[in-house]
């Protein structure tokens, strides 16, 4: 079994709210080049999770860190007109991703947990990861804010039910 010491959540910049189905992602990945789905694991907007690529293979899912990670995708991450308010996930979506979270820390103690967008290059140096310096807004939301909080989202962050 390869070295895994990081799990980097992503969204998949898909409209809130609106489920994908594992070969739908498998599909646009291979599009883009990728020899299979770039994930390990996809919460659904229903709080389904899916395997994509399996643990032991590397993954294709944040460049010059896949070698040592676990990728976990929310479905979602698009919302409004704009498309460029926050994501918003479902509860039973939050719920699965602390499961999935606390799970794989189980499994491989002392893992990291980290959003892609931390992952952008320091372009000043300064040790900070700043939002002018994110390459994707991914995952659309802060992942150490939501660490700090006891993996509780933000209220902006949650989806509302249809019928609210």
């Amino acid at each position: 079994m390869r070295k895994i010491n990081l799990i980097v959540i992503h969204c998949t910049a898909s409209p809130n709210g609106r489920p994908m189905s594992i070969s739908q992602i498998r599909k646009e990945h291979m599009q883009r080049g990728f020899s299979d789905i770039g994930y390990h694991y996809v919460i659904n907007v229903d709080g389904s999770i899916m395997k994509g690529r399996p643990e032991q293979l590397v993954g294709a899912h944040a460049k010059d860190h896949n070698a040592n990670s676990l990728g976990i995708a929310l479905v979602g991450g698009l919302g409004g007109p704009d498309k460029l308010n926050p994501g918003k996930f479902t509860d039973a979506q939050w719920d699965s991703l602390k499961t999935l979270v606390v799970d794989l820390s189980l499994h491989f103690p002392g893992m990291g947990v980290t959003g892609h967008r931390d992952l952008s290059p320091d372009l000043d140096g300064d040790g900070q990861i700043e939002p002018s310096e994110w390459i994707k807004l991914c995952p659309t939301f802060d992942v150490g804010d939501w660490l700090a909080a006891g993996m509780r989202p933000e209220p902006a962050h949650v989806l509302e039910p249809p019928n609210a």
